[in-house]
């Protein structure tokens, strides 16, 4: 909830209520008290002499009964008519009466309900669209948009988050900080002034900044880095002095900037866009923010991104951002106790591990996790069981890896023929090659937008680092497929698309990045990062080049030496084993799907690779200029 100002009560609205009231009760006192009678009618009265106290206006005539027929209402009112004309229609005996004017409620309504309408329009039409805009309330175009949130809005704690301990560990100590600021200064030191939340998307990092608030019990303001910007140059500069004049006016209080690479972004890059300028103003008033940060206020920056290389150098120095906490993709004990959270909240069945779903997803981040515990709890209340089983899980992984199954997805025999000894060609050579991933499920259904069949390995332990044998060794398996339509049929497909890129990436890596290229030295002729911000992404590759044309043609050499070497095993490994990929295509053919157990007797009948797993010879001769030797 956010915080709101009180209203105060106005004197005038007080006496402008009374004096309506007043007015609305003479009006009906005049109504009940007066009898409007036809002009015809008040003449004849007038020669009788029955009337008295005529008082005669511009369009109407008022007076007084001397012998009323009614005496509760003493008073009469006619409205006049031209004096020729009555005369003339009086000598006829006709009964006229002239027609009122609009009366004191019609006319307030006539100018009334116009400028009502004119301020509905405002509120409901125009003020939206300018709002979304920038342009709504000129008067508060530079105030912050920050969200915020008090002490009993916050109900997150670090109860709720796990599988970042080390993160955790980090902000323990701004908790503290925020809770006996006092403290920190008895030996001199100051609390950091910004921390930097950094990880991939859905690892955690916002959750982690609510629990930092919620521990601490403080006011906490939210905002987007997207949120400062607009069209008008020097509003963003101004939301930024706004949001942090409010949180020292709450101190003690957090500030999260969320998506910081919006924000500070660095200054200078190319295709920087329109209103580069107006950028660069807001951030450097964060800048001047954080250099003017009183330590002793009880306010702390916290920011999140999952793109730090692109961030000015001037927001990393220490001083301002002073710390960086890593909020990285969780182990293995880490999902254990992420699913236990989300866990909680559905009904398990008795035989479900936890251990083995966490032992089953390496790489999901946190946000991946509680969806897979979403995605099993639906299949289970799809298919009306009263608990969510181990199965749910193992459906609920695919779901989320290969898609959606797509069984309407009709394929004719020759199609479904390719596709089989696709994916066996994929799962005999994993099978076949020591060290690698075991092999978990072959399905032919077609799932997602393009997939018509997968193959499924599972890890068994998390990886962090990977040798050159392993390397080749995975690029053999994603080459299974190609090399298992090379052997039983005349032509290859199309559906080896996919592979051949990730192929390609592993042996581009290796020879670019990881310096496994024999003949071209131990030269890292690429580094990590900075490619989509300099225009990768886009299909321009705007990076220089640091070597020669002879240099980037002994790449494309090695590149393919690598790749020709590694469909070269994959295609020994079928031959060798040629009347078995057959027989369980053919299998795989009636059954759709493979488990553990068709696995098993597979490999029971697999033979074991007679090629040998030492690395490929030199692939650039010595000579070629560009290499090292």
């Amino acid at each position: 909830m956010d915080i709101k100002r009180e209203h105060q009560i106005n004197f005038w609205y007080i006496i402008a209520a009374l004096l309506g009231v007043m007015l609305i009760q003479g009006l009906l006192i005049q109504q009940t008290h007066v009898k409007t009678i036809p002009y015809s009618q008040f003449l004849e009265l007038l020669r009788q002499g029955q009337l008295t106290d005529l008082r005669i206006g511009a369009d109407e005539i008022t007076g007084t009964f001397k012998q009323p027929a009614d005496k509760n209402v003493p008073d009469f009112a006619t409205v006049r008519v031209d004096p020729t004309l009555a005369q003339g229609l009086a000598q006829e005996k006709v009964s006229f009466a002239g027609i009122p004017g609009p009366g004191l409620l019609q006319t307030v309504l006539s100018w009334l309900l116009p400028s009502l309408g004119f301020v509905l329009l405002w509120m409901f039409l125009v003020r939206p669209m300018a709002g979304g805009q920038g342009l709504g309330g000129m008067m508060s175009i530079g105030k912050s948009r920050a969200k915020i949130y008090v002490e009993k809005d916050i109900k997150i704690t670090f109860a709720d988050v796990a599988g970042v301990d080390e993160a955790k560990e980090e902000l323990q100590e701004v908790v503290d900080f925020l809770r006996n600021p006092g403290e920190y200064g008895r030996l001199g030191a100051r609390a950091p002034k910004g921390i930097l939340l950094v990880g991939p998307p859905g690892t955690g990092k916002t959750l982690l900044a609510r629990a930092v608030a919620g521990e601490a019990g403080v006011t906490f303001f939210s905002i987007s880095g997207s949120e400062f910007v607009e069209m008008f140059v020097g509003v963003g500069a101004a939301r930024v002095r706004d949001l942090f004049e409010q949180a020292r006016e709450h101190a003690p209080a957090i500030v999260f900037i969320d998506e910081l690479d919006a924000l500070g972004r660095a200054r200078g890059g190319v295709f920087t866009g329109g209103g580069h300028d107006e950028k660069e103003q807001t951030l450097n008033q964060l800048l001047s923010e954080l250099d003017g940060f009183d330590t002793s206020s009880g306010v702390v920056l916290l920011a999140a991104t999952n793109r730090p290389e692109i961030l000015d150098p001037a927001l990393l120095r220490a001083g301002r951002f002073d710390r960086q906490v890593l909020v990285d993709r969780p182990d293995k004990t880490g999902r254990l106790a992420i699913l236990r959270i989300h866990g909680r909240k559905v009904r398990l069945a008795p035989g479900v591990s936890l251990e083995q779903v966490a032992a089953m997803t390496p790489g999901f981040t946190g946000a991946d996790l509680a969806n897979l515990v979403n995605e099993a709890a639906l299949l289970a209340t799809r298919r009306k069981a009263a608990e969510v089983t181990l199965e749910d899980f193992n459906q609920a992984i695919e779901r989320i890896v290969a898609g959606l199954e797509k069984r309407h997805r009709l394929l004719n025999p020759h199609e479904r023929d390719i596709v089989a000894h696709h994916e066996m060609g994929h799962a005999l050579v994993a099978m076949a090659l020591p060290g690698s991933d075991p092999v978990q499920k072959i399905s032919i259904i077609p799932r997602g937008i393009a997939a018509l069949g997968y193959t499924m390995q599972r890890p068994l332990e998390d990886r962090y680092l990977m040798d050159r044998r392993e390397l080749r060794q995975r690029m053999a398996v994603l080459l299974g497929g190609r090399a298992a339509e090379s052997l039983m049929f005349d032509e290859v497909s199309t559906g080896a698309s996919d592979d051949l890129a990730k192929a390609t990436d592993i042996a581009r890596s290796m020879v670019l990045r990881f310096g496994m290229a024999d003949g071209l030295g131990l030269v890292a002729y690429d580094t990590e990062g900075g490619s989509l911000y300099l225009g990768e992404q886009a299909g321009m590759d705007l990076r220089p080049r640091r070597y020669g044309e002879h240099t980037a043609d002994a790449i494309d050499v090695a590149v393919r030496a690598l790749l020709d070497e590694a469909f070269a095993r994959a295609r020994a490994i079928l031959q060798q084993n040629l009347p078995l990929l057959d027989r369980s295509a053919k299998d795989l053919l009636t059954k759709e799907t493979f488990g553990a157990d068709d696995l098993k007797a597979i490999e029971a009948q697999l033979q074991p690779p007679t090629v040998s797993n030492a690395p490929p010879p030199a692939a650039i001769p010595a000579e070629t200029p560009g290499g090292a030797g």
